[in-house]
């Protein structure tokens, strides 16, 4: 069953240029949606969908909170 989940990720400086969001499609097979999203030189942040089966939406979370990135619930628009 697939699941659709939206989440808040904000990114410390160091980490604006790591390509996160394209580590997370190659290796989870996870569907992006990137809904809103801000960036300055010293932060960045974006409220993205994630879409694809629940073990692999989790397992995705885990893997960019563990590279440093703050994950948290997005608010519904």
């Amino acid at each position: 069953m697939l699941t659709m989940r939206r989440v808040k990720l904000t990114y410390p400086p160091q980490l604006l240029e790591k390509p996160i969001i394209y580590e997370v499609i190659k290796r989870f097979d996870i569907v992006t949606n990137i809904r809103l999203a801000n960036a300055t030189r010293d932060q960045g942040w974006l409220v993205v969908e994630l879409g694809g089966q629940p073990e692999s939406i989790e397992a995705a979370l885990a893997w960019i909170a563990a590279q440093g990135v703050q994950v948290e619930p997005a608010q519904e628009e």
